[in-house]
């Protein structure tokens, strides 16, 4: 699994702080230009134990729509964003995710083992995810050893 830092991908960091404000946190976002602008954009709660629903998507969208409209110089009207939560089961794309649900329950399939390995994320860095699996047992998994990982909510 790689680890792309948020930073690097243009325009995230100045995103997520538009969603901070509303109390979320921007677990991925994508931006396609054509004629229009499509911004496809999903967000988590800062807290493990609350859900995502149709109001902080909302609260979300309206946070985003002047910052994206100031940073990609394009109007409203050619602006289409669809804002989403990471769902039941949201397959990790990037390991830079793990820091979003820090609390929460995930499952990785590790190149050393033949099932996955289901537990809490406990700490995450730019090169391993440390997770608090059955019993309070921490093991630690470079991402370069994972080859899948899904929350599990």
């Amino acid at each position: 699994m790689n680890y792309i830092s948020t930073d690097e991908i243009p325009y995230f960091t100045e995103c997520a702080l538009a969603v901070d404000k509303v109390n979320l946190q921007l677990v991925e976002l994508r931006i396609t230009k054509q004629n229009d602008v499509k911004v496809s954009v999903v967000i988590s709660s800062k807290n493990p134990s609350q859900d995502i629903g149709v109001a902080d998507c909302s609260k979300a969208h309206h946070a985003l729509i002047p910052v994206l409209i100031a940073l990609l110089g394009c109007s409203e009207d050619n602006l289409y964003m669809e804002v989403s939560s990471p769902g039941l089961e949201r397959n990790i794309k990037n390991a830079a995710e793990f820091a979003f649900f820090t609390g929460k329950t995930v499952k990785v399939f590790s190149k050393d083992e033949n099932n996955w390995i289901l537990g809490t994320v406990f700490s995450s860095d730019n090169t391993a995810l440390v997770m608090e699996c059955e019993g309070g047992e921490k093991r630690t998994f470079a991402y370069e050893n994972i080859t899948k990982a899904k929350v599990n909510l």
